[in-house]
């Protein structure tokens, strides 16, 4: 087999940077859940794209009469949550998945219920968290109704990414539940190690159908002489 070189994040050749990750839903997640596990990836990305757009609104509302603070925050916001939404919640559902680990579903369920938690506190738009939500946005229209329009759409944006999470984590715990999985499990992988390294798909492909080379405990003997039994 070849040797699997990383490949996320995809970045040009003259950037003197390499890949941290190795990414393939064909090869790595089983048939079954690959559809899932896209949607995941695809709603991360929409999530970045939303904290870009509330950037830019975050600039209308404070060239509009706003306060910086704001603006400053979801500066933050973005340069923080893009690369840990990854790294943190996406990634190891992609590992639960690939490995059919519990220790990767349980970190996936308590960092992911936080995510969403902070996305439903950003569409909420709380003055002052860096983030155009719809309070935010409705109660701007008294100082100035084109930043306001602008604002809504991160509000609108946030709502859709917090539905999404919600039916996302609904439906990984349903087929969570539904394998047999549990908070025991998770446990005993990480009292066993075995999260550090758990059987890559092939791996358990090889060992459920036997797909490897025999072991000799000697030599064989095959008779002499070209005769044979």
């Amino acid at each position: 087999m070849a040797e699997k070189v990383n490949n996320f994040p995809p970045l040009p050749k003259f950037i003197p940077l390499k890949p941290c990750f190795y990414q393939n839903f064909a090869d790595e997640i089983p048939i079954d859940h690959q559809a899932l596990v896209r949607r995941i990836y695809h709603l991360w990305i929409f999530y970045c794209i939303t904290l870009g757009v509330n950037l830019i609104a975050c600039l209308a509302w404070w060239i509009g009469g706003g306060s910086g603070v704001n603006f400053g925050l979801a500066i933050l916001w973005l340069v923080l949550f893009s690369p840990c939404g990854y790294v943190c919640w996406f990634r190891p559902v992609y590992k639960a998945f690939r490995s059919d680990s519990s220790f990767n579903f349980m970190s996936f369920f308590f960092v992911f219920a936080a995510q969403f938690l902070l996305t439903v506190i950003q569409a909420i738009g709380i003055s002052g968290w860096g983030a155009c939500g719809w309070l935010a946005a409705v109660f701007f229209f008294k100082e100035s109704v084109g930043a306001a329009v602008i604002m809504l759409l991160p509000a609108i944006m946030f709502t859709l990414s917090a539905v999404a999470m919600f039916v996302c984590l609904l439906r990984v715990h349903r087929l969570y539940r539904g394998g047999g999985g549990s908070f025991q499990k998770a446990q005993d992988e990480w009292h066993s190690g075995a999260w550090r390294n758990p059987p890559t798909r092939e791996a358990q492909f090889n060992s459920l159908s036997g797909n490897t080379l025999p072991e000799y405990p000697t030599v064989p003997n095959y008779p002499g002489g070209g005769r044979w039994p």
